[in-house]
């Protein structure tokens, strides 16, 4: 923690915000749709698959967990190596390889009459884990000053993709059944390559960027960084409880009353409820320094909605109440995460601390399928509800002995153009002379990349210091 009593911040004037050149807006837009449509393509099965999975031969409530979640084990375990081979072999034919790897993956689910082979077709739409390799192409094809907005723009695609496949999963399924909704993922994964074919830019030059995507050097230390192992742990607990929820869910919903057609009729209003709930909660969180009472309170109203499932079987309004509420703490947590971690990570380690928590996540998907479904077909879709709160109360646990992130955010500067040609040897002393920048709380300097990344506390940073130190 940095003393904060008994000072007084002076916030300096803001420079300018750089805007996003055309070739730039270009790439971010390209790049956030294919993310979105490929996560759109693994959410629309969540509404629906639980309610039609009857029609495949073998299935059981293990096995149709297993279908929901198994993209998560090969995604999980394939991501981090998939963008550091981008590295060495470019991001292009990376992201090309796994789009064309997800929709021979959903044709296989799409052809499907038993519930192994759309297993078997889950497995290889996971293992065409793009994720690390569009991250580090919208580094290279945009500067350091507006890559942030680059990378928000890939997020809001994700939260957009999930809203969208609650509303068009039911009414795919309903017009075209299991096998259309995999055939719909196909298309999008097709639109996918077709976007980086006719829109994304070729990027001039391709290198690392640590503050965009993992690095093998950095792994160690941060798995062995308690404070983002307990994030790590919380993304994987929450998508635990968000897959298993959905495993359950459908069903409580047709046995509450309401027909799988118009399951879409909840979840949207429930989702425009929830997004307007959290939004003052965003603001006591990130702009009122009230960080960790937010993220323990989301936690335990994401728990208590979830047992609190358990008991209202048949009972659609008090459903949907906790339906807000658990939406509400989710769509919370899915945005405090990702900056604790930004937050919490060394200088120049925050790509592969997002690599870890990503993998988390994914893992965190198959473990929710594969649990929900064996709690699921033992003692029934009460206790799924129950392990979700389990699962929260854990978390609640862990989370409650993590400290406060300290308000810093991450930059990137410019080395002079001397030192990143010729790898000064003096790198300690440059590096001294950025920690005794005010506000600069850590630093690393890597000269072949030609930059330093820095975390700083913004209230404080001296940017005219800092301006003169860079190149």
């Amino acid at each position: 923690m940095y003393p904060r009593e008994g000072r007084v911040f002076v916030n300096p004037p803001k420079p300018p915000t750089p805007s996003l050149t055309p070739t730039e807006r270009r790439a971010a837009a390209g790049l956030a749709s294919i993310y979105g449509l490929r996560m759109l393509g693994l959410f629309l099965i969540l509404p629906v698959f639980s309610l039609y999975a009857d029609d495949l031969a073998g299935a059981t409530p293990l096995l149709v967990g297993l279908a929901i979640g198994a993209y998560g084990l090969t995604q999980a375990a394939l991501q981090i190596p998939a963008g550091m081979l981008s590295d060495r072999i470019g991001r292009k034919p990376v992201i090309y390889s796994g789009l064309g790897i997800f929709v021979v993956g959903s044709v296989i689910a799409a052809l499907a009459t038993d519930i192994q082979v759309v297993i078997l077709g889950r497995v290889i739409q996971g293992a065409g884990a793009v994720s690390a390799a569009v991250t580090a192409l919208t580094a290279d094809l945009t500067r350091y000053s507006v890559r942030t907005r680059a990378m928000a723009g890939i997020g809001a695609s994700i939260g957009l993709a999930f809203g969208l496949a609650l509303v068009l999963g039911p009414a795919v399924a309903r017009v075209w059944g299991l096998s259309g909704v995999f055939w719909l993922t196909a298309g999008l994964a097709l639109c996918g390559i077709l976007i980086l074919w006719l829109v994304v830019p070729t990027p001039e030059r391709e290198t690392i960027h640590r503050d965009a995507e993992p690095v093998a050097d950095q792994l160690a230390g941060v798995l062995r960084d308690g404070q983002l192992l307990r994030l790590d742990l919380g993304i994987l607990s929450l998508h635990v409880i968000m897959t298993g929820v959905f495993l359950v869910m459908p069903p409580a919903l047709v046995r509450a009353g309401v027909v799988a057609d118009d399951h879409w009729t909840v979840y949207l209003p429930v989702l425009l409820a929830s997004l307007a709930l959290m939004v003052p909660f965003v603001i006591q969180a990130e702009a009122r320094d009230r960080l960790k009472p937010v993220f323990l309170g989301a936690i335990a109203t994401l728990g208590l909605a979830a047992a609190g499932l358990a008991f209202m079987d048949g009972q659609l309004v008090p459903m949907i109440a906790l339906l807000v509420l658990f939406f509400a703490a989710v769509n919370l947590l899915e945005a405090l995460l990702p900056s604790m971690v930004s937050k919490i990570a060394r200088a120049g380690a925050k790509g592969t601390a997002m690599g870890v928590y990503s993998t988390s996540q994914f893992f965190g998907a198959f473990m929710g399928g594969a649990l929900g479904g064996a709690v699921h077909q033992a003692f029934g879709a009460q206790a799924v509800f129950l392990l979700a709160g389990a699962f929260a109360l854990l978390w609640l646990i862990v989370a409650g002995f993590m400290a406060p992130p300290d308000p810093v955010s991450s930059q990137v500067i410019r080395l002079g153009a001397g030192l990143a040609a010729t790898g000064s040897p003096d790198l300690s002393g440059l590096r001294r002379r950025l920690l005794a920048v005010p506000g600069v709380r850590d630093a690393v300097v890597v000269p072949e990349e030609g930059v330093a990344y820095l975390k700083v506390d913004r209230r404080e940073l001296d940017a005219a210091a800092l301006a003169a130190l860079s190149g």
